[in-house]
């Protein structure tokens, strides 16, 4: 990926915060890599290196920044936008898929040979699959020897490392710093809840309508797995190593996240999840001044600049959801869903891994680590007719959609194609384009999807004064591309 050097060196001049994550400074004089933002003195043209990743500034010999983190950046926007397999590739190693699985797993998600998606990924981003899961290694790491009294053994095999000799050679290459140095220099910080608790702010491009984003959870959020008070987000997750909770508060500048994990080797995974969920990576400044060239659009994006798309951090959970909201309202689709969650997953106490979060005086914690995770797709084939409080055509297209997810020809996670599955969504007995259009919204992330038939979009295009007839309002749309999702949130809030 080609870097213009002039504009890259306008944005750091400017210190311009919109840019972290799209790509890192390299300085030849100091041998390190910054953040466009950092607030350090502006390095001289002649020493200046512009990287379009963390990893390939590694590969460059320079460390991070202890000032402003780099690695602690937003993620580049368009690897959650972009549906090539660049971008798949991107999400999916942000998930862990290389650390659980190598490189040979990876490539096998995605179709290609490892030295083609090799190729493919030194071309975009200076660095291979396994260089960019080691910058990630690095950062899950440095989180875990800050924030928690793991023994340093403990945080390499955790962090994904295969030995302890390569977590600290890693660590001392990214950071500058042995691993115990990194530990003194948290200056005595005590990790927050116990143990598996782990605390940490997830940084976003400003400005993020919090108030929005929690209006949207809260309306839709399922008794059981997820539920906002007290001006924040919490929820039950099924992480690869086992249950993990989180709770994310919104706050100046980032989300502060508490993530209670039954296996530390899940933190990466949880953290790239929970990103996605708030949409922390987007570039809310792109998809704002394309809405607001619309004239009827553009009161509401100044009235409330940086609304986000809410994801998902389960694709079949998504689904299940669309099929059960299908022509009844929110209120009835919770009440069947909570009716099936009872049926297919036991209650769980407000533990993870066994161990009670108490406070200092022994009591536990009002925080809601008895959320559980939306069941999975063997759970649901698994559950009796008396589950599914539905009519019966509904409950085989759910049931049929589990079988696809069980058996593997429905990919609904991250690093999922976009095209090829609603082609085979739609392809099932019940799912019609709103069903799928939804799912490509939600699950897998499409910028670019309009839901011209949902009733929410057609009285919210009403209420300001725009054309409410589905195929008028789906050709008036195409002003609004590529951010169409974006628009349908902003329907939907105005309904």
């Amino acid at each position: 990926m080609e870097l213009d050097f002039e504009r890259c060196y306008r944005a750091v001049d400017s210190r311009d915060q919109r840019f972290d994550g799209w790509f890192y400074t390299g300085v030849t004089s100091t041998g390190i890599y910054c953040r466009p933002s950092c607030p350090a003195t502006t390095p001289k043209r002649q020493n200046v290196r512009f990287f379009p990743s963390a990893a390939a500034a590694q590969g460059a010999g320079l460390r991070a920044c202890r000032r402003c983190r780099p690695d602690a950046a937003p993620g580049s926007p368009q690897w959650d936008v972009r549906a090539d397999v660049v971008g798949r590739a991107m999400r999916l190693i942000a998930d862990g898929v290389v650390d659980r699985d190598g490189v040979p797993g990876l490539a096998a998600r995605l179709g290609y040979t490892e030295r083609h998606l090799h190729r493919m990924l030194r071309a975009e981003l200076g660095a291979g699959p396994l260089a960019l899961a080691r910058a990630q290694r690095a950062q899950t790491a440095r989180i875990l020897i800050e924030t928690t009294g793991l023994g340093l053994a403990e945080v390499a095999f955790a962090a994904g490392f295969g030995s302890v000799r390569q977590f600290n050679d890693t660590v001392r290459e990214v950071y500058g710093a042995t691993p115990s140095e990194l530990r003194v220099s948290r200056g005595g910080r005590r990790a927050v809840g116990g143990a598996g608790t782990i605390t940490l702010r997830l940084a976003y491009r400003p400005p993020l309508h919090e108030g929005a984003l929690l209006d949207f959870l809260a309306l839709r959020a399922l008794p059981g797995v997820e539920e906002v008070r007290d001006g924040a987000y919490h929820r039950g997750l099924r992480l690869p190593h086992g249950p993990g909770t989180v709770s994310l508060t919104p706050a100046d500048g980032h989300v502060a996240a508490t993530l209670r994990l039954a296996d530390m080797r899940d933190l990466a995974p949880a953290v790239a999840r929970c990103r996605r969920l708030l949409d922390l990576d987007a570039d809310p400044v792109a998809v704002d001044a394309t809405l607001a060239a619309d004239p009827t659009l553009a009161p509401a994006v100044e009235a409330e600049p940086g609304v986000r798309l809410p994801h998902a951090v389960d694709g079949f959970e998504m689904a299940v959801r669309a099929i059960t909201t299908q022509q009844i309202s929110l209120r009835s689709a919770r009440t069947t869903l909570t009716h099936l969650l009872a049926a297919t997953t036991p209650p769980v106490d407000h533990e993870v891994g066994g161990e009670v979060d108490l406070q200092d005086d022994g009591q536990p914690h009002d925080r809601p680590w008895g959320l559980r995770a939306f069941p999975t797709a063997e759970e649901v084939l698994s559950a009796g007719d008396t589950a599914f409080r539905m009519p019966g055509a509904r409950r085989e297209t759910i049931r049929a959609v589990a079988r696809a997810v069980a058996d593997g020809s429905l990919d609904l996670a991250p690093g999922g194609d976009r095209e090829e599955a609603v082609r085979r969504l739609t392809a099932l007995p019940g799912v019609g384009p709103w069903t799928a259009g939804y799912v490509a919204m939600r699950a897998l992330g499409d910028p670019d999807v309009l839901l011209p038939t949902d009733l929410g979009v057609r009285r919210g295009a009403a209420a300001l004064g725009l054309p409410d007839d589905p195929k008028t309002l789906n050709a008036y749309a195409d002003r609004w591309r590529p951010w169409r999702s974006y628009a349908v949130i902003r329907l939907w809030r105005a309904a």
